[in-house]
């Protein structure tokens, strides 16, 4: 790998770090903060995480209709300057309706940086032969959540929870400046039929399943990946800073996607879905039954070794399946990860302000994360081929 391909693959990493790890699952740790001052309910916390969604939603379907892969380039330096200004503007109002603006402006852009930011650098890499890459490239996720949530108790000592988001905007804005001089989009994308793979000749009649599977794991993942610290936070038994859950999950969710895309490699990329959606399903229900410190920080390990995994290994295969329109094939996939996405926090924040527990809403995201990797299972055979 050259030296340009390398700093390509880091402002990629940079990227995701500045688009999800701090644009769109910093408000994870925040939350509580939040809460805590403005007064407002599970439900309207839910409702707001929704709005972020409901943005990601609306940019992820762009990415399919708009002439994309023309224009990636230029759409990945206008989503990462959108990024930085949205997280700050968060530090600016107290105000609930502009923060539901807010959040959805800047989900919008996160889905299309995370779309052209994913396109350029899976381009690349396959053009140098280097596709195994991939997971060192979406680990930029894990990073974001790990060292945004170790900034969130720094700087709220110093400066409550608005000055939280402005201090992330401006570390996020500085990996912005870095991602934005190194990621250059790549002359070479593939386009000979040799590379595709086996999977991505036959099938067509499974690809619905998938985008159901897929769209599954969207609606029932984010119900930890915003509650969880909350969860935390009202569990009497955890002593501990409640954050330190989402550090958890952040520090597993690092090295998660290279070892899900090496295992992918050796066990075929449909079979290792099935597994992580599994295993993940298994993590968002222990608190459920383990409600203290140890149901919490196991869950939060689960969520963080699965969930970039599970995205790692779906957008990997989707570009498997259309190697010469690839970001229009990740963008269709995180539009439905998106609808999921969406609709998730809403039903679980008005589960939870209803019935006073998280316990249905954790039970019902495990459910459906269970049954998206029961899909995989018709897709199995795609991996023998």
């Amino acid at each position: 790998m050259s030296g340009k391909d390398r700093l390509c693959l880091l402002g990629g990493i940079f990227s995701l770090m500045m688009a999800m790890g701090i644009g769109r699952f910093a408000y994870t740790p925040i939350l509580p903060l939040m809460q805590a001052d403005l007064r407002f309910s599970d439900a309207l916390a839910g409702y707001l995480a929704s709005s972020n969604y409901a943005g990601y939603f609306a940019g992820a379907a762009l990415t399919g209709i708009l002439p994309f892969n023309n224009h990636r380039f230029f759409y990945l330096r206008a989503s990462l300057a959108a990024s930085a200004i949205t997280t700050c503007l968060m530090g600016l109002t107290h105000s609930y309706v502009p923060m539901l603006i807010i959040r959805f402006v800047s989900g919008a852009a996160s889905a299309f940086l995370f779309v052209a930011a994913s396109g350029i650098v899976l381009d690349r890499l396959a053009a140098t032969g280097k596709t195994h890459y991939s997971g060192f490239f979406y680990s930029g996720v894990g990073l974001g959540i790990l060292s945004s949530t170790l900034l969130v108790p720094v700087i709220h000592e110093w400066f409550m929870w608005e000055g939280v988001w402005i201090g992330l905007s401006i570390f996020g804005g500085i990996l912005a400046l870095f991602a934005w001089r190194w990621i250059n989009d790549s002359p070479d994308r593939p386009r000979k039929t040799a590379e595709r793979t086996a999977l991505s000749q036959g099938p067509l009649r499974w690809l619905p399943w998938f985008i159901l599977a897929y769209g599954l794991e969207g609606l029932g993942y984010i119900v930890t990946g915003t509650f969880i610290v909350s969860i935390a936070e009202r569990t009497a038994s955890f002593t501990p800073d409640p954050s330190l859950v989402w550090v958890v999950a952040g520090a597993g969710a690092v090295p998660s996607c290279m070892l899900w895309s090496a295992l992918a490699d050796r066990r075929g990329y449909v079979k290792s879905l099935m597994t992580a959606m599994i295993l993940q399903s298994v993590g968002i229900a222990l608190p459920v039954f383990f409600p203290g410190p140890f149901g919490l920080i196991v869950s939060a390990l689960l969520f963080g070794a699965t969930f970039m995994g599970i995205t790692t290994l779906a957008t990997t295969l989707a570009r498997q399946m259309s190697p010469v329109n690839s970001s229009r094939m990740i963008g269709c996939l995180t539009a439905v990860y998106a609808a999921g996405q969406m609709a998730g926090p809403a039903i679980a924040g008005w589960l939870s302000s209803h019935t006073q527990s998280f316990h249905s809403a954790l039970l019902g995201a495990a459910g459906a994360v269970f049954i998206g990797g029961a899909l995989f299972a018709g897709g199995l055979r795609y991996d023998r081929q």
